[in-house]
């Protein structure tokens, strides 16, 4: 029974992702699973642009990440750098606020399982090839119960 409910959640967690990177009006969209053991301070999560539909893409970049109910804070900041194929770096630091003022979860999901989405506020321009490393920058070595992060562009 408890591996079926383990089968029925990780269907559903798929869906999620899936459904998140679905709309027709994105240009570009990954997520990344992280490890259960936790997401270190000097880990950063890579995604290349290569799979871009166009060559060039304009739009604001959406940092989206879900989380389950064992997260010990409210927020998580987040450091964004989007490195050009000339070798340009641009960074942006993102404070994605997960609960209210009561520690309500903010994000949209089901169970255990949230959905956290923000947009950052200066649009972009990614060239095919570019990439994009995101790191958290929280005041602790290494922060659990993340479980995806992903990167979208929307025009």
């Amino acid at each position: 029974m408890r591996r079926h409910t383990c089968n029925l959640i990780a269907i559903a967690a798929t869906m999620l992702i899936m459904w998140a990177c679905g709309g027709n009006d994105v240009t570009y969209c990954e997520f990344r699973q992280l490890s259960a053991d936790g997401w270190a301070y000097g880990d950063t999560i890579g995604f290349p642009t290569t799979n871009m539909t166009d060559s060039i893409a304009d739009g604001h970049l959406v940092v989206s990440l879900r989380h389950n109910n064992g997260y010990p804070y409210s927020n998580i900041w987040l450091e964004l750098t989007r490195t050009g194929n000339d070798g340009t770096t641009v960074r942006d630091t993102v404070n994605c606020v997960l609960a209210d003022l009561y520690g309500r979860w903010k994000g949209q999901g089901f169970g255990a399982s949230y959905q956290f989405s923000d947009t950052l506020p200066n649009a972009v321009r990614l060239l095919r090839g570019d990439s994009i490393t995101v790191r958290h920058i929280m005041r602790t070595d290494t922060i659990t119960d993340i479980e995806h992060l992903g990167i979208m562009l929307v025009p």
